[in-house]
């Protein structure tokens, strides 16, 4: 415990010794997560859309026409029942369809409330076998007379998941050149304090310390610079998407029926995997800087 506190000490008052770099340090680790902390935000969004579009990936939702009566819509399931290819029909009421809106709407479900009318569909849900048949049974069911329109998401769903794919790699792609980049400023910085205090490393394993002993203030500096860059790279990307959030939430959930992700998941989740990444480069930059100094 003493030698910790030793460390943590020595690794603030290095940090103080050369406030430039260190905070140099500081933003280079702060640009990479923020920029981790943008293809975050949009990729925990696209996926939630993503997953409650592919909800209704197997099935086609058929609009029914208000005017349509309930004998005439028992007539387009019998006729849709008996085409190749689908395995299930059901009907689903305006009401049904208004109360799942407010579902997907989650806490702003109290929104559709103040609707003088029902302004939902009644439609009929049908399921398919595979996606060669949707196809076709869409094309049908979509030309019965009382339909007003078709719902099938092949397409959207096979183009959001070629989006969420490049979006994931150019992540990856960025993120492994951003963490280089801090990593040698990070250990740059560390060396700064290693050239000043080279006699003094020097005399401590004269008189036997231990390289890990050595190792520590400068790991503990490394550290403690990734801490803070994560704190703070936590701190700016959960205040700016709050704002947004608050700002156009209402309409994306209106354009699309898809709430975003709470402020309170994204900025608890991106704490974790910031600390992570945070101390981590900031580990392996103090002891790549110490290899010169020390035997590996």
């Amino acid at each position: 415990m003493n030698s910790l506190i030793y460390n943590i000490k020595q690794g603030f008052t290095q940090i103080f010794r050369n406030k430039g770099m260190s905070l140099a340090s500081v933003f280079s680790i702060l640009a990479m997560l923020i920029i981790l902390g943008i293809f975050f935000v949009i990729m925990v969004n696209l996926n939630l859309f993503t997953e409650m579009v592919e909800q209704d990936y197997d099935q086609i939702e058929v609009f029914i026409l208000d005017e349509t009566t309930m004998s005439e819509t028992q007539g387009i399931i019998d006729k849709v029942k008996k085409q190749e290819g689908v395995t299930g029909v059901s009907y689903r009421t305006k009401a049904q369809a208004l109360e799942i809106m407010k579902d997907r709407w989650g806490e702003s479900g109290y929104l559709l409330d103040s609707l003088d009318d029902n302004p939902f569909p009644a439609s009929i849900l049908i399921s398919v076998e595979s996606i060669d048949d949707a196809n076709r049974v869409a094309e049908y069911a979509g030309s019965l007379k009382g339909t007003e329109d078709v719902k099938y998401y092949q397409e959207t769903v096979e183009k959001l998941t070629s989006v969420t794919n490049f979006i994931q790699i150019g992540a990856l792609v960025v993120m492994a050149f951003m963490v280089i980049v801090s990593i040698v400023v990070v250990s740059n910085t560390v060396k700064l304090t290693v050239f000043a205090r080279s006699k003094e490393i020097k005399i401590m394993r004269y008189m036997g310390a231990t390289n890990w002993f050595i190792r520590g203030p400068f790991i503990a500096e490394g550290i403690i610079i990734g801490i803070f860059a994560a704190l703070i790279s936590t701190g700016l990307i959960s205040l700016i998407y709050g704002r947004v959030a608050a700002a156009v939430g209402t309409q994306v959930m209106a354009i699309f029926s898809c709430p975003l992700i709470p402020v309170s998941y994204l900025a608890g989740n991106m704490l974790i995997i910031f600390l992570a990444l945070g101390v981590s480069i900031g580990a392996w930059g103090s002891i790549i800087s110490m290899r010169k100094f020390l035997e590996a």
